[in-house]
């Protein structure tokens, strides 16, 4: 089941993440390709099973809307799939809030080689650094996560992860080089980037709306959800060429909404 609602809702019978029906959800911090609309946010997704908190991505804008949704203090940890500051801008003031709020150190935080570094939050004493990359896998409570190289600059990683028995896909930045197909099969949704259309294919590192699609068909996902659109493309445009490809419908990622499964 998909859909969105406040976070402390049901959805179609089935209680908030944390009630014993709840298995795994997803919900939208930040969507925004590459640079900021207005009002909008980078990349940023919070994902729950159980007791279970990740947050996935912490690009410009997410931490402000992570707190619309859950207390900080509860986040069991953080993945960053890569180097580009669009998906990790919002560490910085999550980790200023750790430690003058919170007074919480050691949030755990996987992601490629040298992000901290990078970041300038290596020494930082809120967060524990894991580097994880291709093959790698983690746990964060009740998610298993498994890490697979897409095709884009730097080190970047995709992730499939696992919660009981439903199964979420996430193409993190990707080209048409990489595949869905190596997150594995029974993706119950993948969250794929569809940055632009058909007319921009080959000008940077990521993926149109109609590839996008292909990806989640190859995949045999049963939903898809594309994301990272660059504000200045035609959201239906995109949105038209993944379902065409995608051979079903298409929903398309957007601050606040919440994808139950």
């Amino acid at each position: 089941m998909v859909g969105d609602r406040s976070p402390s809702e049901g959805h179609e019978g089935v209680p908030a993440p944390g009630g014993s029906g709840a298995t795994l959800s997803l919900t939208v911090l930040g969507c925004d390709g590459s640079w900021t609309g207005p009002g909008g946010a980078g990349s940023g997704y919070l994902v729950r099973s159980g007791g279970s908190s990740l947050l996935m991505e912490a690009g410009p804008g997410t931490f402000a809307r992570l707190q619309d949704h859950i207390d900080p203090a509860s986040i069991d940890g953080i993945f960053i799939s890569h180097h580009h500051p669009d998906h990790w801008a919002d560490l910085h003031p999550l980790a200023t809030h750790a430690h003058y709020a919170l007074g919480r150190q050691g949030i755990p935080i996987y992601a490629p080689a040298g992000l901290g570094r990078a970041a300038r939050l290596d020494a930082s004493p809120a967060f524990d650094w894991h580097e994880v990359t291709d093959g790698g896998a983690a746990r964060v409570g009740d998610l298993e996560l498994a890490f697979h190289r897409t095709d884009h600059s730097f080190e970047t990683l995709a992730a499939r992860i696992d919660a009981g028995a439903h199964a979420l896909g996430y193409s993190a930045d990707t080209g048409p080089a990489w595949s869905l197909t190596a997150l594995g099969t029974g993706l119950h949704l993948a969250l794929c980037e569809a940055t632009y259309t058909i007319e921009h294919e080959g000008t940077a590192g990521h993926m149109s709306g109609r590839q996008a699609g292909e990806q989640g068909r190859d995949a045999a996902a049963e939903r898809l959800v594309i994301t990272h659109r660059w504000p200045t493309v035609d959201a239906s445009a995109v949105a038209s060429e993944a379902e065409a490809a995608f051979g079903g419908p298409v929903e398309q990622a957007v601050i606040g909404k919440e994808f139950v499964l």
